[in-house]
């Protein structure tokens, strides 16, 4: 089959499958993880969310991968960096436990090894939606688009759900934290290297994927300097700013301590869930609520617009919290009814966090929307970022229920931030044709 025109099945679905594992492995195996070893919730929020940060200032070097090399060239490559550092990694695990794993240099190692992981995986992250619109035709494109975000949310089903499953299996079974992530990570190593192997052979080679020449280092710094400034002159920037890093804040502090509240002991003011029941409740139930409701509010946006939508959406992202202020409140032993309130607030973030995405999207609107994107989509990964890197420290702080509660309180903020964005009220419906 020619390489050029092989069919999209071939590598779209292994593609975004590849894209989401080192991401789920980065930002949410190493929080469960670190929390089996036995790492304090402040010093495991804090570094944890440190590791978001190539998502952050990704856009500093995105205009690059247009420019040097191909796409191809940098899937490719990244693919290969990921896995070999994704080899590494299960060797470099700390043996000590508590505070004291931070002061070892394996931990300091470990961190070394996420890190490159987490700047191949966003480098990767440009160059896969480059390539996917330059492999693909803009029917095709549309054709797969549904194909692509369900491998991608497949993998996160893998990352947060099966391996966190094995990996509490294994402990179970031999009582041992540290052998039971060294044996799941050689296990996920190996499968991102099968992938990252299969594509130096499968990934076409279209004609439009080829390195820039008409483009001089000096019309590129210049372009790169318009990007950012066109976009902090756009109209109410400042608002939109807000939006951007707030709307989203009650969940930011949320999800950093959920993982860590499932799993302490009752006497801690956690559930005490087994790392497999973890994997189960919220790396499979709760990502299979996410999706659904994700799905629903494309639905429901479609047919409002964005500006109808905005205040159904911030509802539903800020209340379904209080689920875990009654888990925290009364520690249900339940697995039933703790998975329910976890798959209640991941439909209701996945259901509100249309709104937010639809958001970017119109802010994005005129010159430079590419690049524009890519802007907002630093300031969406610096929402999280930075509430996660306290979160820890305000839990241990307050205990879980006032942590609940102190999220509840931040739903205020939604609100404000919503109360004052400015949006067409025409956009984001769907056209219907007579």
């Amino acid at each position: 089959m020619n390489r050029t025109h092989r069919s999209p099945w071939f590598w779209v679905p292994t593609l975004y499958f590849a894209e989401g594992i080192p991401y789920f492995i980065v930002n949410n195996i190493s929080v469960v993880m670190f929390k089996n070893m036995g790492m304090p919730n402040g010093m495991l929020a804090l570094y944890t969310s440190l590791l978001y940060l190539p998502w952050v200032i990704k856009p500093l070097w995105s205009p690059f991968v247009d420019i040097i090399k191909t796409k191809r060239w940098w899937i490719v490559t990244m693919q290969l960096l990921m896995s070999a550092a994704m080899i590494l990694l299960p060797f470099m695990l700390p043996q000590a436990t508590g505070e004291a794993i931070a002061s070892t240099p394996l931990f300091f190692a470990t961190l070394a090894l996420f890190w490159i992981t987490a700047f191949a995986s966003a480098t990767h992250d440009i160059a896969a939606d480059g390539f996917y619109m330059l492999g693909l035709d803009s029917g095709t494109q549309a054709e797969y688009v549904g194909i692509r975000s369900t491998f991608y949310r497949l993998s996160s089903i893998f990352g947060q759900g099966v391996l966190v499953a094995l990996a509490g299996f294994i402990e179970t079974s031999t009582s041992d934290v540290y052998f039971s992530w060294k044996i799941t990570l050689i296990l996920s190593a190996a499968i991102f290297a099968a992938v990252s192997l299969y594509h130096t052979w499968v990934l076409p080679r279209p004609a439009s994927d080829r390195m820039s020449t008409a483009t001089t280092p000096a019309e590129i710094f210049r372009d790169f300097e318009r990007t950012f400034v066109t976009f902090f002159k756009k109209k109410h920037i400042l608002m939109a700013m807000l939006f951007m890093l707030l709307y989203r804040l009650p969940e930011a502090f949320l999800v950093k301590m959920m993982n860590p509240f499932l799993l302490d002991s009752v006497d801690q003011g956690g559930l005490g869930l087994s790392t497999e029941a973890v994997g189960i409740v919220y790396g499979t139930v709760g990502v299979a609520a996410l999706t659904v409701g994700g799905i629903l509010g494309g639905i429901a946006a479609s047919r409002w617009g964005l500006k109808k939508a905005l205040w159904p959406m911030a509802l539903s992202l800020t209340l379904p919290c209080l689920s875990f202020v009654f888990l925290a409140a009364f520690q249900p032993q339940n697995i039933w009814i703790t998975g329910s309130c976890v798959a209640l607030d991941q439909f209701g973030y996945g259901f509100g966090f249309t709104a937010y995405m639809l958001y970017l999207i119109y802010f994005s609107e005129g010159e430079f929307k590419t690049a524009h994107y890519s802007l907002c989509t630093a300031f969406m990964a610096l929402s999280m970022m930075i509430p996660g890197m306290v979160a820890g420290y305000i839990q241990e702080w307050l205990g879980y229920t006032t942590f609940f509660i102190f999220v509840m309180f931040c739903c205020l903020v939604t609100v404000a931030v919503v109360s004052t964005v400015k949006v067409n009220p025409e956009f984001g419906k769907k056209t219907i044709s007579k």
